[in-house]
């Protein structure tokens, strides 16, 4: 079968390819897309699409989405993947809402309890309705990022 987007790889990209891969720096994602480019280089090694993933233990459609990014989107693009432009969910709190959870957990505990704890800190979030609502694991999160 005739490739429709073919890897040509500059001696420059190679090279920056083969230290990723030497020193392993970046994800593991970034490192793996710099092997499948190197063996799928036309003046490299040239491997099929299949013996590429099957060394890899991927699918072929993934490495021919590889092919094709590179050829479309560029050599950063595709070594570095796509940034998200929004994040897969909106955060809850925003800057003034955290800061009235952080003030919260500064301050002495509700009567009957010796100290905040995360469920408590959530409830009494809803209660003053400061939030709709809000999980434990959010309010973590939140403390978290100031500790």
């Amino acid at each position: 079968m005739h490739k429709k987007y073919i890897v040509r790889l500059t001696a420059k990209e190679r090279r920056i390819l083969r230290e990723v891969v030497k020193k392993l720096s970046g994800s593991s994602q970034k490192v793996r897309r710099a092997q499948m480019l190197l063996k799928a280089d036309v003046a490299g090694p040239a491997w099929t699409d299949e013996r590429i993933a099957e060394a890899f233990d991927s699918r072929t459609r993934t490495v021919e989405k590889l092919r094709e990014r590179f050829v479309t989107e560029g050599f950063e693009q595709t070594l570095h993947g796509k940034r998200r432009e929004n994040p897969a969910t909106e955060k809850i709190l925003g800057g003034k809402q955290e800061a009235q959870v952080i003030a919260m957990r500064l301050g002495p505990p509700p009567s009957g309890y010796a100290n905040w704890t995360l469920r408590l800190l959530a409830r009494k979030v809803v209660e003053l309705e400061i939030v709709e609502a809000i999980s434990h694991e959010t309010v973590r999160r939140t403390l978290k990022k100031t500790g």
